[in-house]
């Protein structure tokens, strides 16, 4: 098992990057395609506690389901968010590195670079 963790979208050029840079610093991070194995709702969370952000931090607001399901609207609580993402997984942002009890996010590619180093 890898030291590291990427949750993965290969569509995704920023994702693709990612993975790319890390394997150029010679880590083979455990891939989790996660549009395929969706994370359960405990997994998500750990995440977003190793990324230190909040569920709407990591929304993808570009996503038409965003609009579809009403997730602008700010009186909705972390579950009603987390429960959203786990039901429309394109909704979480990616990619996300994860590498023991700290997290970051792919965007730019070159952040996780700050895990690597860690």
């Amino acid at each position: 098992m890898s030291a590291f963790t990427i949750y993965h979208n290969p569509r995704c050029s920023k994702s693709r990057q990612t993975l790319e840079l890390l394997q150029e610093n010679n880590i083979s991070p455990e891939i989790i395609l996660y549009h395929e194995n969706t994370p359960s709702k405990e997994e998500l969370k750990d995440v977003l506690g190793k990324l230190g952000m909040r569920a709407r931090e990591l929304l993808r607001i570009g996503e038409d389901a965003y609009k579809e399901l009403g997730l602008q609207d700010e009186s909705l609580s972390e579950e009603e968010i987390i429960d959203a993402m786990l039901a429309s997984p394109k909704l979480i942002e990616r990619p996300i590195v994860v590498a023991g009890n700290r997290a970051i996010l792919g965007r730019p590619p070159e952040n996780v670079l700050n895990l690597i180093k860690a």
